[in-house]
């Protein structure tokens, strides 16, 4: 079988939103060249800096038959966000008291935080998370927290708050020049606060131009079965949630 040839550098821009082959105009780029790179990065930083949607959330995954419940970081704005990345680790107390009062078991904590990309949470959280409830069928879960101001390490402390064998923590993604509204989902099996990234599982890129809500949700339930089951999350869990989409090998 043949490799599909490659016939140059406009071939190479329809399979890739990279920069490829941009020319120059003297010592510069092109203006055109300039002009998409600047509207990009304009998009970047807009996506960093879009409020947080977190009431209409809250309102969509009441929607969903699931109660949420709202909660914030120690962090006072997003340029605090920004700057004190430690005090996105850490609940508000009076987040810590509402978290406190819920106080039941589950299997799965599920919290949709802001993160990086508030806008990408915005936009995609709630069509991923009707795509993996219904996956996660057989597994108790607890009532959704909507996190501001959050880091990934946020929801080490809300799972260990509401009793949870797991948490899987949907959040925006650092925006990227070609993806600004990117989600990232984040599995850590017995959530405490302490937990380091090398006990994640990460499913990233999910968005419309990239991994798909439902291919996304697939890899995510298969994680937290996987990972429920052994114990372990992270360096010690491969993602082998492929397996299930391939069929059998063909016999020779």
């Amino acid at each position: 079988m043949t490799s599909p040839s490659i016939g140059g550098l406009a071939d190479l821009r329809r399979l890739t939103p990279a920069r490829v082959g941009l020319g120059r105009a003297g010592a510069s780029l092109r203006t055109q060249a300039l002009l998409d790179f600047t509207l990009d990065h304009a998009r970047a930083r807009d996506a960093v800096h879009a409020p947080f949607e977190a009431a209409a959330i809250a309102a969509a995954l009441n929607a969903l038959g699931r109660s949420a419940v709202v909660v914030s970081s120690l962090v006072a704005d997003r340029a605090d966000y920004l700057k004190r990345p430690d005090l996105g680790r850490k609940l508000a107390a009076e987040s810590r008291s509402a978290l406190d009062r819920v106080g039941e078991n589950c299997d799965v904590a599920l919290v949709i935080a802001d993160g990086l990309s508030p806008a990408a949470v915005n936009a995609h959280a709630i069509s991923l998370v009707a795509a993996l409830l219904p996956r996660l069928d057989g597994l108790t879960v607890g009532p959704p927290v909507v996190a501001t101001g959050a880091r990934v390490a946020l929801g080490d402390e809300i799972g260990a708050l509401l009793n949870a064998r797991m948490t899987i923590m949907v959040i925006g993604e650092r925006p990227g020049l070609s993806a600004p509204q990117s989600l990232g989902a984040y599995l850590t099996v017995a959530p405490q606060p302490g937990r380091s990234d090398a006990e994640r599982n990460c499913v990233s890129n999910i968005q419309v131009a990239g991994l798909g809500f439902d291919e996304a949700a697939i890899k995510i339930a298969w994680l937290a079965r996987e990972g429920l089951r052994r114990g372990v999350t992270g360096i010690a869990l491969k993602d082998e949630s492929g397996l299930q989409l391939a069929g059998p090998a063909n016999a020779d």
